[in-house]
Parts: structure tokens; C-alpha cells; sequence
């Protein structure tokens, strides 16, 4: 090779040559040929060292058609390297270094062969080493080929030979190389290594398929051709995100964080936490960004030098210079191409990353709060609700996506200043100086806006918190609100929480709105101070610089660089702010106290030894053991020692002295009590008990004394103030309000254990089932709705009885399961499964009852007054001592012979239980009822059991949302707002580009002004550098006020206007809905759409759609200029804007089916967050369960990962493609430039390209805009969903009640007939009775009779059968029909008329404010007492008082701090249920109406205060009619009649004493039977 090559001329036309002849000079082809080789020779060494010694030969074999051509080929490359080698030593010439760097490569490329061969045996995918040095090593010697071709002595024999047999080896190596590259999915060994190993695309995928994305090809192809399917998408997830990893790393890094942190006395952060969990990968993906973007302003630096080759190009020939050569411009062009592609593909795996740690930090704090919520002490619980703990969970949590990928520009945005601002300096100069001064004094600006921010967007979630509080309480207890006809006032509480909502999010969106302004425009201001500088004092000695198009254009295009960065730092500061505030919520919560598991002390349990007879004469073991223990539902409460001063838990009492005083006196016996009614003592003082194994304990009292409270004081869930705790043996819990999961039959009996048929058999009989079961669908498959809404509440308790029992416990812990159950059921559970000769007799029962007709049965009965044990002993005892007990057993209990007779009664349950199934086994809420055979065949429900599934799967839409949905939110925007905003978008924008055409004006005029100057000595005078720098002035201005107008409008007040009129429709419809619609909807599926979505259309939609317009109006101007500056730019255009729509189609049908399955995701993890909370207790203190509930919840968060990290490697492969083609429209408009280099004005091109550079990253942002944007119409698509249901009745009709009716309370049955919804069988059948009145009628029945359907009837919450409303609200219709079918729609389900008005006539608001109840499930609203007795507040003070006296709680309210004002927790949880019953009968008492129906109102309450409220009935509603569902024939036996339903039908209403006189003739009288079976007879 000829010395010549080593030449070290260097020419300023050509500065690649230059480069490489310094290169050449400086070491020859051993630095970039020879070192290369040595590195990657070291590399392939250590990786086969690493794969001998870490991994093992796999049994798939290898792909032969992969394995050896790659071989053959790289024998091939060596081959031509040693004949190269053997030429080179040969030749008298000095190769340069060559002969030494063919000699490194020729040893590189024989450990490649060994190294694939390695490769092929221990992985089945392809090697990222040998695709690496591939790469390199394909680079390195294409160069070396450039540099012996352009040799000036090429032309020897020596060069033409290297040349030949280089170019062999770069031949075969890329053969090799696109073998190696070519994708395996298909192939043997991934297919089988995918079945065994379960192996995701992503762990297959080589190094260029992960670069590009491209395994996640299969998935988009999918979605373009056909909807997807959840199957689809299923094995995407790498390990490292699944929730239990994930959880185990940030707890860890949490504890070790609230551990510093006490060790220094300071608060733990939970940010520190997240980011030291995982700061090795994000340390490493920084330092990639940053590398990133530096090479992001690569294309713009070779742009300047574009600018300098059309510049030399034409000024050449003026001065006598030899002009650039085309070929140097298309390296430019190509360079800034590769620089493109190279920064995409960076940023993109950065971006990917971050995300993913974003997603491991959220699933591990959702399964922390998840855990936590377990662990929540009392007190603890009474801060955080469900709403708040689910905002935790669904936008707090979430918060970590967005802000993993938001924390690295804390370093880019500096470094990308930085590095701009030392650009902008090499091209203009000190006078950037006025350019920075200008940034400095908007800086401090930012910094004040974004401390406004935080506060707004704190006090927005707080404010959320409240509406989703209010509005999850609402929803929970939805048939409560329809029943009193509260919807008005409960929306105008939530509109008032919406408000204030709403007011935060206008704030928030004002600043937010202010700060996108400020750094939108601010380069555009900073380039109007530097240029007007530049103009002035940028030349040599502060003379006046230049205005060229080098430095105008660059300047230009760099001081856009920098709007990237500039203008990120407000959606950082917004993203920081917004993750450090959730991040500090979520921390609040997880610092709350937890629950001391050192309460009770636990102890497997004890068994007697020895022989039989020893065993006999041994004392019982003890179960539970109880000393002198004092337990407390809060904290603060005053030690016991003070509460025992002048009381004796053993002292005896008068006879019934005790029991004299007025009701409730005692502390409440409700979990979570903030207001205990003596506030100087516990709730429990003084408590020594002990229960012995094997028997049944009664622990009774009159409500709000603390027996539930004793049960939670053995589970662990109170303070314990002083005394110990023992248990032995494993517990099981029935809890007073039966918790029952959305899951089968079986699966809720079973709760996760093992099934063992022949267990479950016994228990299924015992629990009274068996006959349920078999009149199902789909048996025991049959799917329970959420909260047990398809089973009445004796069902519920049943299957809470199964579950417990089926758990095979040592103890059982039981609160009044019987008193939701008929008499006849009663006695068969006590018969089969709790009582003596029970299936749970050999096991420890503690049994808080209200009833005493069994206490006569029990091992031990303790009696609870005031929080203490006032008695203690078994029956014989306590009659003996003539107690309080005694006294109570004499007033309110049988006769012995009636006992005796309700025994010989049920010797035959079983038979008797079998009654309890009959054709209201189809109702979904009142009685105790399944669903029937006929629902399943009901094909056209789509919320019908089908296969005994009663919650249908959410439905999703398929393919991209509809445009119907798009104009459905212009529409709430209102339509001329939106042409406001289109037509600003378009004004601002057309002052950008003003502002450039300025620019060149001034730079041509200079130019000209240049040229005349040198042809005529007398040159015209220029216009001064003023006039330019006012018109540029003029027009920033202009485009900064069209910005400040522009950004505000479209966020603030189309987007607040938006969110309200959505919002507004939503509520309106849902509060309307019918009552089929939630007994069959998950209510975290409708909480979803008022927590995610809503969240989604206030905060997330505005920007998005602010940011589509901006995008679009920018990426409209900038193709106009182009092609304006290059005409010939119009014949790529097409296919450029072909592609994108087709890669846009094709994305965004994938990324909205994506979309909506994450958005489904969400609602089964919020519903299951909800189940467990609401049975927290239940979990907790049965064996195994918090394990088990853990892992569905890690499960379900796993469902929600995958779907979040698919949508995101989706967005990635969109970002690949789309910056693909921007960098091609880049390299368009320069190649086409140069090659029309001739006919360019340097000016206009420079013009054109700064537009063409600025466009890649507006595209790539418009695509993903575009995508978002429909990703979140999904959530308007599914607000949209709810907000078009059919609702039920019309709350006001035309029809014009007379005043104070009803007047008199006549109610009438005619022929009536009703279903649940349409397609289900008949619950009520052809019934026709009437009601004088002031008449009082009970209604009895078996379970299942339809008692409490008949009251549903009455208040409409279900429509006769066939009515026009009934098919009208049926949830399968599409909408309402036309009013004005009604007149033409038979009503075959007869009517009820209530004096004289059929009530269907009626709206819904006059019918039900109109009628009065106390129904089944107590219920109390969060709020005052105030509010809960009188939410419309339209009575004064002095008649709640009057209501509460008459309802016995007058003393014990005016004890609570507050009294009406005390405030209320939710579901009344400072209340015992009892208590609940009571203020639910206050309320009646405050309604002035003829008409009062009482659903089984007192089966929460003992049988004195039973007994007092029916007296007070009997006296303050004497001129009313009542309806009265009883469970205790007692309660009703003094009706003026008694209706008997039987399957649905009337079968007796008559005077009680003439039906008893029927059946005491031997007469077929079922009110005869019912009563017998209740001992009242």
C-alpha cells in the first residue's frame, strides 16, 4: 500500500476526508480495524468462560438452517482474512497497520466460530455478544474498504488485492450477520422451549427484534386484523414485573427506609424508598439518556454544516474555489439520518425501562397498601375508608408510571441546556448571553407556579377523595337511597364535593395552562434578545454581527432543540410534584398504626390425656381464657381502673333493678366506636372469662352493651388496656352481618380450602343448603353476586355458618346468626350445626344471641351490662340467682310446654327446611332466595346465570372508539368552543412561521443590501436593525398572546366545562338507574367510572387534546414550508403521509383494545380490594386466609401489569417507526436540497430544514397523541356506557296528588304480579288483598315466600310483571322507549293502588317520599346525625329530638359529643346494629305518613328492646297502616290480620286469632304451623 495514503493535506470542502486522513496519519488501520478486534476478542473469550461456567447445555438441540450457514460463513470470512494476511506480508509497501489489524481480526472471527457453536448448545435465542461485534466489526471494515478505495495509489496491484479479499470477509460477515438477525419464533427449539419453560416473546427475541420492538409484532398484527383477545396477550410479561417480586423489593426498601429514618428522627419518604429500591437499573438508564441526548443534537450540528456546503456551494464559484461535491451533502443528509434513527432507538429503550421500573414501584406499593389495609388497627381504620384506600391504589399508586419516567430529565433537561447553550455559543456568540438572561428571569416564575401547584393538586386529590367517599357509600347502599327517595339529596352532596373538585382542577389547569405557555415561548423570547444583540454587537469588537443563514437557521434550530428540554420542565415539575404528593398520601397511610398481634396470645389446642376415665375426672381444657381484661375501640380511652370505681362485674343485682334504666346506657358494642356513650371507661372493664373447650357459650344482653365487642376482644381487634388474652386453638368467625364473596357457592363454603366431598355434604345439610342447591342452575357452581345481592339475608347467614364450619376450627366465634333466619330455620340450625347434638358439638361455640328460646340448651351463659359481666353461669344457675337474667327469661320467654312442643316440632327439620325452597328462588334481594333453572335459559339477558354466573364480564367495544364518542365530547365541550380553539391553533401558528419569514427577509435584505453596496458606490440605505428586531418583536408578541389565549381556553374552559357536563350526565343517570342494574354490577365496576375514568376526562383528556391540536397545527405549518421552500419535497410527501396513516391505523386499533383491557382490569382488583375490607375480620382470624387473600391480589395486580407494560411496548414500537419516518422526511428534504443545490436560495433551505428537523419529534408526538387521546375517549366510551342505560320511572309525572296523601292509607293488591327482571320467573304471583286503614297486617312466610319482594313492589323497586316499565328498565334494553308507548303497553302484572291511586302512575319520587320504612339492613349514611335523620333539612332540631326520645336513643345521643351533630362513620360503624335499627325507626317517626312498612326491623335487637320498639310502634303509629315482615311470629301475633304468602301467593290473610282458631280445629292453617314452630302456641 502506497505511503500516499498517510497524506495529511487537509481541505475545508470535504471535513469527513480530512477526518480520516488524521486518522490514517495518527495510527493507521490499527485504531479503528485492529483495536476494535482486540476488544471484541476479549469480549467473545469472557462470554464463552461465562457460558461454560453459569449455564447448561439445553435439551431443544439447535436450528440447523441458522447454526451452520452462520458457521460456514465465518469459516469463509477466515479464510479470506488469511489470504489477506498472507498478501500483506508479502508486499514490499507499508500496509499501515493493516497486516497487524487483519491478524487481531483474523483471531476475533475463529472465537466467533467457537463462541456460536457455545451459543447454539446454552441458549435458545439469539447471542447479543456476536450481534454486537457483528455490528462493529461490519463498521469498522466498511470504513477500512472507503479508505483503500478512495486511496490515490488504489490503483496498485497490493490495493486492489486488500480491497478484494476485505471485501470478501465484510460479504461474509453479513451474510452471517442477517442469518444471526433473522427471526426464530417459528423455529423447534423456541417452541419448545415456549411450552416448557413458559417462556415470553420478549425472552426470545434477539438484540435487534428488543431494539426495534419487533416482537411485539404479533400482537399489533392481531389487533389490526381482528379484535383482540386477553388470550392475546397472555405470556408478555417478563418475570422480573410480576407483583411478588416487585412487592418484595420495594418493602424491602421501604422498612430499611422507616429504620433510618427513626434511627435519625426524621420522616421516612416513600419516593427515597422507590428510588433506592431500584437505583442500580435507574442509574444505568440515566446514563443512557444522557447519551441520548447528546446525540439528539447531532443531526442539528450536521445541519450547520449543511448550511455551510449550500453556502460554499454557491459562493465557490464567485471566488474562485472548487465547489463542495454533491456526495459530501448526501453524507450530511445520511449522517443526520443515522443520528435520528440512533437517538430513537436509545430513547425508546430508555423509555421502556423507566416504564417498567414505574410498574414494578406501583405493583409494589399496591400490594404494600394491600397488606396494609390487613393490618389496620381500630383507630387506624377510622381514617382511611374504602374510597380513600382504592384512590391509593387507582391514582396515587399509578402515579408511579409516569413519574419513573419523568425523573431522568431531572439530569437530561440540565445536560440538554447545557450542551445547547455551548452550541448556541460556538454559532452566536456572548450575545447568547441576553438569550439566558431572558430564561433566568422566567425561571423563578416556573418555580412559583409549580408551588401553587402542589397545593391545588394536593388539595384536588383531597377533595376527590371526598366525592369518591360520599359516592362509594351511595352506591353501597343504593337500594337504602331509592327506598326513602334521598337520590336529590344525596346528589346535591356530591355535587357540592364536585365543585369544590372541580374549582382545584380549574386552579390546576390554570397554572398548568400559564407554565405550558411561558416555555412554549420562551425560546422564541430568547431568540429575540440574542439576535437583537447579535445584530448590534455580535461582530468582531462589538461591531454589528451579520445575519446569515448559518447563523440565523442554526440558532434557530437549536434554540428548538432547546424548547424540548425547556419546555419539559414544567410537565417535570408537574410530574415530580404530582408523584412526591402521592407518594406522601400513600406513605400516611402506610405509617398508620397496625393491629397488635401480642393482644391475644395464641396457643394450639390443648388436649387431656391419659386414660377415658381420667379424662373424666380431669377439669375441661380451657379454649378461651380471659383475666381481668379491659378492651377499648380507641386509644385515648381512659385506663380500666378508673371505670371499676363503685362496680362489681360479680356483684348481684335486684331483680331486674338493673335492667330498669334507660335503653342503651351501656358503651356501644360497635367496632371502630369514637364516641363511646360513658366516655370516662372502655368498652369492655374488668372482664374475666373463661370458656372451656368443647362448650357453648351464650353471651347475650340488651344491644350497645358489647357483646360483639367481646367477640373482636378473642380475635385481637380492640385495644386490650390492661389483662391478657389467652386462645387455644384455631379460630372461626361468623360475623353479625354476613360477608359473603362474589364467587360460587362452593367457593365461598369452601374459602379456599381443599375440597373434601363427603365434609362438604354434611355441612351443606347441616347449614339447611341441600334443597338451595338443587334448585339452581348450575348447583353449587351458581355464582353469588356482589355482597351476596341474590341472596336474602338468612341465605347469607347460612352460607357464613357453611364457610365457618367447613374450616374446621377449634373455636367457633358466632354473632347472632339466627336472628336473620326464620323460626323453623332457627331451630334447624340448632339442631343440626350449633347446638348440642350439632355437627359443631364437639367444638368450642361462643354464641352472642338476642333470642333466649335456646339458652335453656347452653353450657355457660354470660350476661353483658355496660361493658362488663354482670352474670355469669348456666341457665339453672342464673334462674336460680333470680337476676336480671331471670327476670328477662320471666317476662319474655315461653312456656316450658311450648318449648316442649316447638321441640317435638322440629324432630323433623330437615323436612321442614326443604319448605324454604320454592319460586322465589329467583329474586335477587329481600328474601331468601336464589336464582331459578328458567334464568339460565333466558339467552337474550345479558346479565343472566349462564352457567351459574350471575356478574356478567364487563363488556368492552371493539376497535378503535367510535367517532360517536369523539362528538359526544365536543358536544360537552360545546361545539363552538372547539371551532375557538381550532381557529386559535391556526392564528398562533401562522405567527410562528411569520416569525421565520421575518427572519429570512432580513437576511436576504442584508445580503442584497451587501451586493449593491460592492456594485454601486452610492448605495441605497438599508432599513436599521430596529425595524427588523420591532416587526420580530411585534410578531412573538402577537404568537405569545395567541399561545396565552389558546392554551387557556382549551384546558381550562373546555376542559372544565367538559368534565362537569360528563360528569353531570353520569351521576344524573346512574342515581336513575334500576335496581336490577346494581344487584347485577360489581360496584367497583361503577366506582371505576367515577374514580379512573373520571380522573381520566378532568385532568388527562384536556392536555391531550390541547396538545393533538398544537401538534397538528405545527406539523401542518412546517409541511407547508417545506414544501413551499422544496417543491420537489410534494413527490415524497404522499407516501411519507401513506405510512403514517397506515402505521397510525394499525396502532391504534391495537392500542385501544389494549386500552380497554387494562381499564377492565382494574375493576376486579378494586372489587376485590373492596370484598376483603368489608371482611377484614373474617380474613384475618381464620388460618391461612390473609395468605390466600394475598395471592389472588398479587394475581389480579399481575393481570394489570401485563396489561400496562403491554400498552407500553406498543407505544414504543409506534415511536420506533414513526421517528423511523421523521428522520426520513429529515433526509428527504436535505437530499433533496443538495441535489438541487443549484436553484436553492441557502435562505429558504435553511428554512425548510429547520422546519423539517423540528418535525421528527412532532410527529412522533402527534402519533402518540393521536393514541392517547383515543385511549382516553375510551374512558368518555365508558362513562358514555352508563350514561345511556335505561333508567327507571320518571321521578315526577303529570299526575297531581291530592295534598297529605295518602290521607287515609287504604293500600290495595289487584291481581299483581312481579319479577326481578324480565326473563326470570315470576316472585310475585297474582296476589289481591287489601289493607284498611290504619290497619296493622303482618306478613309471614317461609323463607322465600316473597315478604320483602311485596315491599319492593309497594315502592316500585321492582314493576309488575310485563309493564311498560318493567321492560322499559330492563338493564338488556338499549334506552328508554318513548314516553308516550306507555298508553299502549298492556299491564298484565295488575296494580296497586294506594287509596285510590295506582301507584304506576306515580313518579317515583312522590311515591316513595310519600311512604315510610325500617328496612332489613340498618343503614346510616357518613355524616351528622343531623343529616342522616333529615338530609333535606327541612325540620327543625325540636322534632329529630322528639323522634329519637320516642325511639329510646333521646339519652344516649344526647351523650355523644356534638349531639345531632356527632358525626356518623360509614355504614354507622360508631354504632352497634341495634342502635342502627332504632335511628332507622326515628326516621320513620319523622316521615308524616299513612303508610309504614317494617322489613324485619328488629331482628338485629333483643327481645326487650324487640318488645319496646313494638310498643312504640303500636303507640305513635296507631293511625297508620303498617305492613310488618317478621321473622319472630311474636311480633306480629298482635296484627289486626296476618297475610300468609307461600311461593309467591297469597295463601291466608285473616285475623290472626281466626287462623289460629283454623288450625286448632285441624284446619290446613300455614300461619297455624308457622306459629307452632315458634313456640308462641
Amino acid at each position: 500500500m502506497s505511503n500516499n495514503s498517510t497524506a495529511t493535506t487537509t481541505s475545508s470542502i470535504n471535513p469527513i476526508k480530512d477526518w480520516i486522513d488524521d486518522m490514517m496519519a495518527n495510527g493507521g488501520f490499527a485504531i479503528f480495524l485492529g483495536l476494535p478486534a482486540l476488544i471484541l476478542f476479549g469480549g467473545y473469550l469472557h462470554r464463552c468462560w461465562w457460558l461454560r461456567t453459569h449455564r447448561r447445555p439445553h435439551p431443544y438441540g439447535c436450528t440447523l438452517w441458522i447454526y451452520w450457514p452462520t458457521q460456514l460463513l465465518l469459516a469463509a470470512g477466515c479464510a479470506s482474512l488469511l489470504k489477506l494476511l498472507v498478501t500483506l506480508l508479502n508486499s514490499p509497501y507499508d500496509s499501515n497497520g493493516l497486516s497487524l489489524s487483519v491478524c487481531a481480526l483474523l483471531l476475533t472471527s475463529f472465537t466467533a466460530i467457537e463462541l456460536n457453536k457455545r451459543e447454539h448448545k446454552h441458549e435458545i435465542r439469539s447471542s447479543d455478544t456476536l450481534f454486537v461485534g457483528y455490528i462493529i466489526t461490519l463498521f469498522t471494515s466498511t470504513l477500512s474498504l472507503y479508505i483503500i478505495h478512495s486511496d490515490p495509489s488504489s490503483s496498485n496491484n497490493d490495493n486492489e488485492v486488500s480491497f478484494r479479499y476485505l471485501s470478501g470477509f465484510t460479504i461474509s460477515l453479513a451474510l452471517a450477520f442477517t442469518i444471526e438477525a433473522a427471526p426464530r419464533s417459528n423455529t423447534a427449539v423456541q417452541i419448545e422451549s415456549r411450552k416448557r419453560e413458559n417462556l415470553s416473546a420478549f425472552d426470545q427475541a434477539n438484540l435487534c427484534s428488543r431494539w426495534a420492538f419487533h416482537y411485539i409484532q404479533d400482537v399489533v398484527s392481531a389487533g389490526a386484523k381482528r379484535s383482540l383477545v386477553p388470550e392475546d396477550i397472555e405470556n408478555t410479561i417478563s418475570k422480573d414485573l410480576l407483583t411478588h417480586g416487585s412487592y418484595e423489593t420495594v418493602s424491602r426498601a421501604w422498612d430499611l427506609e422507616v429504620l433510618r429514618a427513626r434511627a435519625t428522627n426524621k420522616q421516612p419518604s416513600l419516593v427515597r424508598a422507590g428510588l433506592q429500591a431500584y437505583w442500580r437499573r435507574i442509574t444505568k438508564f440515566m446514563i443512557i439518556r444522557v447519551v441520548a441526548a447528546g446525540i439528539g443534537f447531532y443531526p442539528t450540528v450536521l445541519f450547520g454544516n449543511l448550511l455551510q456546503f449550500f453556502v460554499d456551494y454557491h459562493n465557490a464559484p464567485k471566488e474562485g474555489r472548487e465547489q463542495p461535491t454533491i456526495a459530501y451533502g448526501l453524507t450530511i443528509a445520511t449522517g443526520m439520518l443515522m443520528g435520528t434513527i440512533t437517538y430513537s432507538v436509545m430513547t425508546a429503550l430508555t423509555f421502556h425501562g423507566l416504564y417498567e421500573i414505574g410498574n414494578q414501584l406501583r405493583a409494589g406499593t399496591v400490594a404494600m397498601i394491600y397488606r396494609k389495609s390487613l393490618r389496620l388497627s381500630p383507630q387506624a381504620r377510622q381514617k382511611s375508608t374504602l374510597g380513600e384506600i382504592t384512590n391509593h391504589m387507582a391514582v396515587d399508586a399509578e402515579k408511579w408510571i409516569m413519574g419513573a419516567f419523568f425523573f431522568p430529565f431531572l439530569l437530561q433537561v440540565p445536560f440538554e441546556l447545557v450542551l445547547g447553550g455551548y452550541l448556541l455559543y460556538q454559532t452566536l456568540g456572548l450575545p447568547l448571553l441576553a438569550g439566558l438572561a431572558v430564561f433566568f428571569i422566567i425561571t423563578p416564575i416556573q418555580g412559583k407556579m409549580a408551588a401553587f401547584m402542589s397545593g391545588f393538586e394536593d388539595e384536588k386529590l383531597e377533595k376527590m377523595d371526598a366525592r369518591l367517599r360520599v359516592m362509594t357509600e351511595i352506591l353501597s347502599n343504593i337500594k337504602i337511597v331509592k327506598l326513602y327517595g334521598w337520590e336529590d339529596a344525596f346528589r346535591k352532596k356530591v355535587d357540592e364535593k364536585r365543585h369544590e373538585e372541580l374549582h382545584s382542577e380549574k386552579m390546576l389547569a390554570t397554572i398548568r395552562s400559564i407554565l405550558t405557555i411561558v416555555f412554549s415561548s420562551v425560546t422564541l423570547l430568547m431568540s429575540l434578545a440574542t439576535f437583537g444583540v447579535y445584530a448590534a454587537y455580535g461582530g468582531p469588537d462589538f461591531t454589528p454581527g451579520k445575519m446569515t443563514s448559518q447563523v440565523v437557521f442554526v440558532g434557530i434550530a437549536l434554540f428548538a432543540r432547546l424548547n424540548r428540554p425547556l419546555g419539559m420542565i414544567a410537565h417535570m415539575v408537574s410530574q415530580c410534584i404530582s408523584v412526591g404528593i402521592g407518594a406522601r398520601r400513600v406513605q400516611t397511610f402506610l405509617l398508620l398504626e397496625e393491629i397488635d398481634s401480642s393482644i391475644v396470645q395464641r396457643f394450639s389446642r390443648r388436649s387431656s390425656s391419659g386414660s377415658e376415665s381420667n379424662k373424666r375426672k380431669a377439669p375441661q381444657p380451657v379454649a378461651i381464657d380471659i383475666e381481668n381484661g379491659s378492651f377499648a375501640w380507641e386509644q385515648e380511652a381512659i385506663p380500666a381502673a378508673a371505670a371499676s370505681s363503685g362496680l362489681d362485674s360479680k356483684a348481684s343485682l335486684p331483680e331486674a333493678e338493673g335492667e330498669r334504666q334507660p335503653l342503651l346506657s351501656g358503651s356501644k358494642s360497635s367496632p371502630f366506636s369514637s364516641a363511646p356513650a360513658t366516655p370516662d371507661r372502655p368498652t369492655l372493664a374488668n372482664i374475666t372469662l373463661q370458656i372451656s373447650e368443647g362448650h357453648l357459650t351464650a353471651v347475650v344482653g340488651r344491644i350497645g352493651q358489647g357483646k360483639s365487642s367481646l367477640l373482636s376482644a378473642f380475635m385481637g381487634d380492640m385495644y386490650k388496656k390492661q389483662g391478657s388474652v389467652k386462645v387455644y386453638g384455631d379460630l372461626a368467625y361468623v360475623p353479625q352481618q354476613p360477608w359473603i364473596l362474589n364467587a360460587t357457592v362452593q367457593e365461598n363454603i369452601t374459602f379456599g380450602k381443599q375440597f373434601d366431598q363427603v365434609l362438604y355434604d354434611r355441612i351443606v345439610l347441616a347449614s339447611g343448603l341441600r334443597p338451595d342447591l338443587e334448585m339452581l342452575p348450575a348447583g353449587d357452581q351458581t355464582e353469588i353476586g356482589e355482597r351476596g345481592i341474590n341472596l336474602s339475608g338468612g341465605q347469607k347467614q347460612r352460607v357464613s355458618l357453611a364457610r365457618a364450619a367447613y374450616q374446621d376450627a377449634d373455636i367457633y366465634l358466632l354473632d347472632d346468626p339466627l336472628s336473620a333466619v326464620d323460626a323453623h330455620v332457627d331451630q334447624h340450625l340448632w339442631q343440626q350445626l350449633i347446638g348440642p347434638e350439632g355437627l359443631l358439638k364437639d367444638k368450642t361455640r361462643v354464641l352472642v344471641t338476642h333470642g333466649i328460646h335456646h339458652l335453656e340448651e347452653v353450657d355457660q351463659i354470660v350476661v353483658l351490662k355496660n361493658g362488663m359481666v354482670s352474670e355469669m353461669g348456666d341457665y339453672q344457675h342464673l334462674i336460680k340467682t333470680r337476676g336480671a337474667f331471670y327476670q328477662l327469661m320471666k317476662e319474655y320467654s315461653v312456656t316450658h310446654k311450648s318449648s316442649s312442643s316447638s321441640k317435638r316440632q322440629h324432630g323433623k327439620d330437615t323436612t321442614a327446611v326443604g319448605a324454604d325452597v320454592d319460586s322465589e328462588r329467583n329474586t335477587i334481594v329481600g328474601d331468601d332466595s336464589l336464582l331459578s333453572d328458567d334464568e339460565s335459559k333466558k339467552k337474550d339477558d345479558p346479565v343472566e346465570i349462564k352457567n351459574g354466573e350471575l356478574i356478567a364480564e364487563e363488556t368492552m367495544v371493539d376497535g378503535k372508539v367510535s367517532w360517536k364518542v369523539a362528538m359526544s365530547y365536543a358536544r360537552a365541550v360545546t361545539l363552538r368552543n372547539v371551532f375557538f380553539c381550532v381557529f386559535l391553533f391556526i392564528g398562533g401558528q401562522a405567527c410562528q412561521i411569520a416569525t421565520n419569514f421575518w427572519l429570512r427577509k432580513w437576511i436576504l435584505d442584508v445580503e442584497a443590501h451587501e451586493t449593491i453596496s460592492l456594485t454601486f458606490s452610492d448605495p441605497t440605505q438599508a432599513h436599521p436593525t430596529s425595524y427588523y428586531l420591532t416587526g420580530y418583536g411585534i410578531l412573538i408578541l402577537l404568537f405569545v398572546i395567541m399561545d396565552v389565549l389558546v392554551n387557556y381556553t382549551s384546558e381550562v374552559v373546555c376542559g372544565i366545562q367538559a368534565s362537569r357536563t360528563i360528569h353531570n350526565t353520569l351521576i344524573t343517570r346512574v342515581l336513575r338507574l334500576p335496581q336490577s342494574f346494581f344487584d347485577t354490577t360489581p360496584l367497583g365496576r361503577i366506582v371505576n367510572r367515577f374514580s379512573s375514568d373520571m380522573a381520566a376526562i378532568d385532568s388527562q383528556l384536556p392536555e391531550e387534546c390541547n396538545d393533538l391540536l398544537a401538534f397538528t397545527s405545527i406539523i401542518g405549518g412546517s409541511l407547508l414550508v417545506i414544501a413551499y421552500s422544496t417543491p420537489a419535497f410534494l413527490f415524497t410527501f404522499p407516501p411519507l403521509v401513506f405510512a403514517y396513516v397506515v402505521v397510525q391505523d394499525y396502532f391504534i386499533k391495537t392500542s385501544a383494545a389494549l386500552r380497554r383491557f387494562q381499564s377492565v382490569a382494574k375493576s376486579p382488583l378494586y372489587q376485590h380490594f373492596s370484598e376483603t375490607l368489608a371482611g377484614v375480620s373474617t380474613i384475618r382470624i381464620m388460618r391461612g386466609q390473609t395468605s390466600r387473600f394475598i395471592l389472588e391480589n398479587e394475581v389480579k395486580t399481575d393481570v394489570t401489569v401485563n396489561r400496562t407494560n403491554i400498552i407500553q411496548l406498543v407505544n414504543r414500537w409506534l415511536q420506533i417507526r414513526v421517528e423511523l419516518m421523521g428522520g426520513l422526511i429529515v433526509f428527504s428534504a436535505a437530499a433533496l436540497a443538495v441535489l438541487n443545490a443549484d436553484s436553492l436560495d441557502p435562505s429558504l433551505v435553511g428554512l425548510a430544514l429547520t422546519y423539517a428537523l423540528s418535525m421528527v419529534t412532532f410527529i412522533n408526538a402527534l402519533v402518540r397523541t393521536v393514541s392517547e387521546v383515543q385511549n382516553l375517549l375510551v374512558s368518555v366510551e365508558r362513562v358514555m356506557e352508563y350514561s345511556e342505560k335505561p333508567t327507571e320511572a320518571p321521578v315526577v309525572t303529570g299526575v297531581r296528588l291530592p295534598e297529605e296523601w295518602p290521607q287515609q292509607g287504604r293500600v290495595v293488591f289487584k291481581n299483581y304480579s312481579a319479577r326481578y327482571r324480565e326473563g326470570l320467573d315470576l316472585v310475585v304471583k297474582d296476589i289481591s288483598f287489601s289493607v284498611a286503614p290504619a290497619e296493622k297486617v303482618g306478613i309471614v312466610g317461609r323463607t322465600g315466600a316473597g315478604k320483602s319482594s311485596l315491599t319492593l313492589a309497594l315502592f316500585r323497586i321492582i314493576e309488575a310483571a310485563d309493564s311498560y316499565w318493567a321492560l322499559a328498565s330492563d338493564p338488556s334494553a338499549e334506552t328508554n322507549p318513548p314516553l308516550e308507548a306507555a298508553m299502549f303497553t298492556s299491564n298484565s302484572g295488575g296494580s296497586i293502588e294506594i287509596d285510590g291511586i295506582d301507584i304506576s302512575t306515580l313518579g317515583l319520587r312522590d311515591l316513595r317520599q310519600h311512604l315510610a320504612i325500617i328496612p332489613q339492613d340498618p343503614t346510616l349514611f357518613a355524616g351528622t346525625l343531623r343529616q342522616n335523620l333529615d338530609p333535606f333539612s327541612t325540620l327543625p332540631d325540636s322534632d329529630l329530638w322528639q323522634a329519637l326520645d320516642r325511639a329510646h336513643l333521646k339519652p344516649h345521643i344526647s351523650a355523644l359529643p356534638g349531639g345531632l351533630s356527632f358525626e356518623v362513620l360509614p355504614n354507622g360503624e360508631n354504632f352497634s346494629v341495634g342502635q342502627r335499627s332504632l335511628i332507622c325507626l326515628a326516621r320513620a317517626l319523622l316521615r308524616k305518613t299513612k303508610v309504614l312498612v317494617l322489613d324485619e326491623a328488629t331482628a338485629a335487637v333483643d327481645v326487650e328492646t324487640d318488645d319496646l320498639i313494638q310498643k312504640t310502634i303500636r303507640k305513635e303509629f296507631a293511625d297508620r297502616t303498617i305492613l310488618t315482615i317478621a321473622h319472630r311470629i311474636k311480633t306480629v301475633m298482635d296484627s289486626d290480620k296476618i297475610l300468609v304468602l307461600e311461593k309467591g301467593c297469597v295463601k291466608e290473610f285473616d285475623a290472626p286469632e281466626v287462623l289460629l282458631k283454623r288450625g286448632e280445629k285441624g284446619d290446613e292453617s300455614l300461619f297455624y304451623s308457622l306459629a307452632q314452630q315458634a313456640g308462641e302456641i
